[in-house]
């Protein structure tokens, strides 16, 4: 192999790998385009993935994989939510708007759901 990867442009990691169209960091898991897009893929939109790698897209469904604690009580796992709204490069890592059944309005890190396939 004589093609050496660019470092993360993130955290600057040596370590990068190629996954398909992607690169890799394993140290801070940032992805971005091997064309040299960014974090794109396709039509520029950033690219959200679910806790085992499938891409959302808004208005998907997705189950939570996790209790997750919040102020007012717990979301339990295996709790359906429909009609996401993805937000992009959100500053707290909640990457995911929705509303949850008996919660409410809520924000989500993509790590904790799961894509429900049809």
């Amino acid at each position: 192999m004589t093609d050496t990867l660019p470092p993360c442009p993130k955290c600057s990691s040596p370590y990068t790998y190629e996954d398909g169209p992607l690169l890799i960091c394993p140290e801070c898991a940032h992805e971005w385009s091997a064309a040299g897009g960014g974090d794109s893929e396709g039509g520029g939109e950033a690219v959200i993935k679910d806790s085992v790698g499938n891409i959302l897209q808004d208005g998907d469904s997705v189950t939570v994989i996790k209790d997750l604690k919040y102020r007012g009580g717990v979301v339990k796992v295996g709790t359906k939510v429909k009609g996401i709204r993805l937000v992009p490069g959100a500053s707290d890592g909640h990457d995911i708007d929705c509303k949850i059944p008996g919660v409410g309005q809520m924000g989500l890190k993509s790590q904790f759901v799961k894509k429900l396939t049809d």
